[in-house]
Protein backbone atom coordinates (compact mmCIF):
# COMPACT_ATOMS: atom_id res chain seq x y z
CA UNK A 1 0.00 0.00 0.00
CA UNK A 2 1.18 3.67 -0.48
CA UNK A 3 2.51 5.96 2.10
CA UNK A 4 2.38 9.05 3.02
CA UNK A 5 5.98 10.78 2.71
CA UNK A 6 7.32 12.80 5.08
CA UNK A 7 6.24 16.35 6.14
CA UNK A 8 9.45 17.51 5.09
CA UNK A 9 10.11 16.28 1.84
CA UNK A 10 10.56 18.51 -0.98
CA UNK A 11 7.86 16.93 -3.12
CA UNK A 12 5.62 18.40 -1.15
CA UNK A 13 7.28 22.51 -1.79
CA UNK A 14 6.66 22.05 -5.35
CA UNK A 15 4.23 23.09 -7.99
CA UNK A 16 2.74 19.57 -9.69
CA UNK A 17 3.04 19.02 -13.45
CA UNK A 18 0.18 18.81 -15.66
CA UNK A 19 -1.05 15.59 -16.89
CA UNK A 20 -1.70 15.28 -20.43
CA UNK A 21 -5.40 15.06 -21.31
CA UNK A 22 -4.00 11.87 -23.04
CA UNK A 23 -2.08 10.37 -20.34
CA UNK A 24 -5.30 10.27 -18.16
CA UNK A 25 -6.51 7.04 -18.92
CA UNK A 26 -3.20 5.07 -19.55
CA UNK A 27 -1.68 2.28 -16.85
CA UNK A 28 0.45 4.39 -14.80
CA UNK A 29 -2.01 7.35 -13.99
CA UNK A 30 -4.75 4.50 -13.70
CA UNK A 31 -2.10 2.89 -10.33
CA UNK A 32 -1.80 6.06 -8.95
CA UNK A 33 -5.12 7.11 -8.62
CA UNK A 34 -6.10 3.52 -7.03
CA UNK A 35 -2.36 3.74 -4.76
CA UNK A 36 -4.56 7.38 -4.03
CA UNK A 37 -7.65 5.89 -3.14
CA UNK A 38 -6.46 3.18 -0.87
CA UNK A 39 -4.09 5.47 1.19
CA UNK A 40 -7.17 7.86 1.80
CA UNK A 41 -9.28 5.06 2.95
CA UNK A 42 -6.47 4.05 5.16
CA UNK A 43 -7.49 6.92 7.66
CA UNK A 44 -10.47 7.19 9.02
CA UNK A 45 -10.45 10.72 8.91
CA UNK A 46 -8.72 11.08 5.63
CA UNK A 47 -11.80 13.25 3.30
CA UNK A 48 -8.87 13.87 0.46
CA UNK A 49 -5.48 13.28 -1.00
CA UNK A 50 -3.23 14.93 -3.71
CA UNK A 51 -0.77 13.45 -5.51
CA UNK A 52 2.10 15.01 -4.09
CA UNK A 53 1.31 13.65 -0.28
CA UNK A 54 2.11 10.31 -2.31
CA UNK A 55 5.48 11.59 -3.78
CA UNK A 56 4.36 12.13 -7.33
CA UNK A 57 4.42 15.85 -8.22
CA UNK A 58 1.12 15.70 -10.93
CA UNK A 59 -1.80 17.87 -10.33
CA UNK A 60 -4.26 15.50 -9.40
CA UNK A 61 -6.91 15.06 -6.45
CA UNK A 62 -9.24 12.42 -5.09
CA UNK A 63 -12.27 13.55 -2.46
CA UNK A 64 -13.67 10.91 -0.55
CA UNK A 65 -17.37 10.61 -1.64
CA UNK A 66 -17.49 9.39 2.41
CA UNK A 67 -18.07 13.31 2.73
CA UNK A 68 -21.11 13.03 0.72
CA UNK A 69 -22.91 10.61 3.25
CA UNK A 70 -22.87 13.47 5.90
CA UNK A 71 -24.79 15.78 3.87
CA UNK A 72 -28.32 16.67 4.84
CA UNK A 73 -27.34 15.77 8.89
CA UNK A 74 -25.35 18.88 9.41
CA UNK A 75 -22.34 17.06 8.90
CA UNK A 76 -20.94 19.15 6.45
CA UNK A 77 -21.43 22.10 8.58
CA UNK A 78 -20.40 20.74 11.84
CA UNK A 79 -16.66 19.24 10.15
CA UNK A 80 -16.00 22.54 8.85
CA UNK A 81 -16.25 23.69 12.51
CA UNK A 82 -14.37 21.09 13.62
CA UNK A 83 -17.16 19.45 15.62
CA UNK A 84 -17.19 16.02 15.91
CA UNK A 85 -18.76 14.08 13.43
CA UNK A 86 -18.08 9.91 12.80
CA UNK A 87 -17.40 9.04 9.31
CA UNK A 88 -18.86 5.34 8.41
CA UNK A 89 -16.18 2.78 8.80
CA UNK A 90 -14.80 1.75 5.61
CA UNK A 91 -11.03 1.92 6.44
CA UNK A 92 -8.90 1.15 3.22
CA UNK A 93 -11.69 0.30 0.84
CA UNK A 94 -12.41 2.85 -1.99
CA UNK A 95 -16.10 4.96 -1.84
CA UNK A 96 -17.99 4.13 -4.88
CA UNK A 97 -18.60 7.76 -4.87
CA UNK A 98 -15.12 9.38 -4.99
CA UNK A 99 -14.11 12.26 -7.02
CA UNK A 100 -11.22 12.38 -9.28
CA UNK A 101 -9.86 15.60 -10.11
CA UNK A 102 -7.54 15.85 -12.75
CA UNK A 103 -4.99 19.31 -13.49
CA UNK A 104 -7.68 21.16 -11.29
CA UNK A 105 -7.94 25.14 -11.59
CA UNK A 106 -10.59 27.16 -9.75
CA UNK A 107 -12.46 29.36 -11.86
CA UNK A 108 -14.69 30.99 -9.87
CA UNK A 109 -14.85 32.10 -6.15
CA UNK A 110 -17.09 34.12 -3.77
CA UNK A 111 -16.02 37.17 -2.37
CA UNK A 112 -17.05 36.12 1.27
CA UNK A 113 -14.94 34.30 3.46
CA UNK A 114 -14.60 32.33 6.54
CA UNK A 115 -11.72 31.31 9.49
CA UNK A 116 -12.15 27.37 9.37
CA UNK A 117 -10.53 24.37 10.87
CA UNK A 118 -7.95 22.34 9.15
CA UNK A 119 -5.55 19.82 9.04
CA UNK A 120 -3.82 17.46 6.49
CA UNK A 121 -3.20 14.23 6.21
CA UNK A 122 0.68 14.89 5.53
CA UNK A 123 0.93 17.07 8.59
CA UNK A 124 -0.20 14.94 11.48
CA UNK A 125 -1.65 16.01 14.04
CA UNK A 126 -1.55 19.86 13.53
CA UNK A 127 -4.54 21.79 13.02
CA UNK A 128 -5.57 25.39 12.77
CA UNK A 129 -7.89 28.00 11.37
CA UNK A 130 -7.60 28.72 7.16
CA UNK A 131 -9.51 31.96 5.47
CA UNK A 132 -11.01 29.60 2.92
CA UNK A 133 -13.41 31.40 0.15
CA UNK A 134 -17.28 30.10 0.79
CA UNK A 135 -17.98 29.04 -2.52
CA UNK A 136 -15.58 28.20 -5.44
CA UNK A 137 -16.06 26.90 -9.17
CA UNK A 138 -13.29 24.04 -10.13
CA UNK A 139 -12.92 22.89 -13.53
CA UNK A 140 -10.76 19.37 -14.00
CA UNK A 141 -10.51 16.13 -16.32
CA UNK A 142 -12.32 13.10 -14.43
CA UNK A 143 -10.33 9.93 -14.02
CA UNK A 144 -11.46 8.86 -17.78
CA UNK A 145 -10.59 11.99 -19.11
CA UNK A 146 -13.56 14.08 -19.67
CA UNK A 147 -13.55 18.03 -18.53
CA UNK A 148 -16.39 18.85 -15.81
CA UNK A 149 -17.05 21.63 -14.07
CA UNK A 150 -18.04 21.35 -10.48
CA UNK A 151 -19.56 24.33 -7.63
CA UNK A 152 -19.04 23.89 -3.76
CA UNK A 153 -19.70 25.62 -0.77
CA UNK A 154 -18.39 24.81 2.79
CA UNK A 155 -16.60 21.45 3.59
CA UNK A 156 -16.21 20.79 -0.06
CA UNK A 157 -15.33 24.34 -0.83
CA UNK A 158 -12.43 24.35 1.19
CA UNK A 159 -11.16 20.97 0.19
CA UNK A 160 -11.26 22.05 -3.38
CA UNK A 161 -8.81 24.88 -2.11
CA UNK A 162 -6.69 23.02 0.15
CA UNK A 163 -6.08 20.58 -2.25
CA UNK A 164 -5.18 23.26 -5.22
CA UNK A 165 -2.71 24.77 -2.48
CA UNK A 166 -0.72 21.55 -2.49
CA UNK A 167 -0.32 21.38 -6.32
CA UNK A 168 1.08 24.81 -5.88
CA UNK A 169 3.79 23.58 -2.92
CA UNK A 170 1.41 25.11 -0.34
CA UNK A 171 0.87 23.85 3.05
CA UNK A 172 -2.50 25.04 5.09
CA UNK A 173 -0.05 25.86 7.84
CA UNK A 174 1.52 28.54 5.50
CA UNK A 175 -1.88 30.27 6.07
CA UNK A 176 -2.77 28.94 9.36
CA UNK A 177 -3.45 30.73 12.53
CA UNK A 178 -3.79 29.41 16.02
CA UNK A 179 -1.67 25.83 15.04
CA UNK A 180 -1.80 23.47 17.63
CA UNK A 181 -0.66 19.70 17.78
CA UNK A 182 -3.80 17.65 18.99
CA UNK A 183 -3.16 14.00 18.76
CA UNK A 184 -5.87 11.70 18.73
CA UNK A 185 -5.61 11.10 22.71
CA UNK A 186 -6.13 14.76 23.29
CA UNK A 187 -9.62 14.64 20.53
CA UNK A 188 -11.03 11.90 22.47
CA UNK A 189 -10.37 13.59 25.64
CA UNK A 190 -12.42 16.75 24.33
CA UNK A 191 -14.85 14.65 22.53
CA UNK A 192 -14.11 16.29 19.05
CA UNK A 193 -12.92 14.40 16.02
CA UNK A 194 -11.14 16.49 13.52
CA UNK A 195 -11.03 15.26 9.73
CA UNK A 196 -8.69 16.28 7.06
Amino acid sequence: MAEFIARNHPVLRERAKEIAPSEIGNPSIKKLIKEMRKALHGEDDGVAIAAPQLGHALRLFVVSGRIFELKGKGGLEALAEGKAVPLKKKKGKPHPNDMVFVNPRIVKESKDAEWMVEGCLSLRWLYGRVKRKKRVTIEAYDERGRKFTRGAGGLLAQIFQHECDHLEGVLFTDKAKDVEDIPPELQREHGKTYVE
